[in-house]
């Protein structure tokens, strides 16, 4: 290994310890924030997924959260017994079925990411001036794609 390589992975081991713990604070600081409904932590998870993925089955949930089939199985029918997704038969194969949110699942993850946005956007105006919220909003397509490439 040459020494440029050998600093750029050093560079790249050191953002990655910084993220990371600047991330996990984050995210744990958030779900902090109070917010409509006494979903868990999973049933977030999989509601979320299924939101932003689209259509699914549980083995396919599963995978993304990569989770086992049954306990993606006990989480989602918590998730149909709450109302909050519905599932119909596959079109194509009869035997499997499809889920989606359901109306009222939408409206608790709107509820929630209202409540978290609007928490973050306050921090934001109170606490970081005009160019640290350039610079922040700047790292969001970042972060999102590094969120994508994991």
């Amino acid at each position: 290994m040459t020494s440029g390589e050998i600093a750029n992975e050093t560079a790249a081991d050191q953002v990655a310890a910084a993220l990371s713990v600047a991330l996990g604070r984050l995210f744990r600081r958030l779900r902090q924030v109070k917010a409509g409904g006494s979903l868990t932590l999973p049933e977030s998870s999989a509601l979320a997924r299924l939101d932003r993925g689209g259509p699914a089955t549980s083995a396919e949930l599963a995978r993304r959260e990569q989770i086992s089939p049954q306990s993606m199985g006990a989480t989602l029918q918590s998730l149909e017994r709450q109302g909050l997704i519905d599932r119909v038969a596959d079109p194509v194969d009869g035997r499997r079925q499809i889920l989606t949110v359901s109306e009222a699942g939408a409206g608790v993850l709107h509820s929630r990411r209202s409540q978290r946005t609007e928490r973050l956007a306050q921090t934001l105006a109170g606490h970081f001036n005009a160019d640290e919220r350039e610079q922040l909003q700047a790292v969001a397509p970042l972060l999102e794609r590094l969120a994508e490439r994991l």
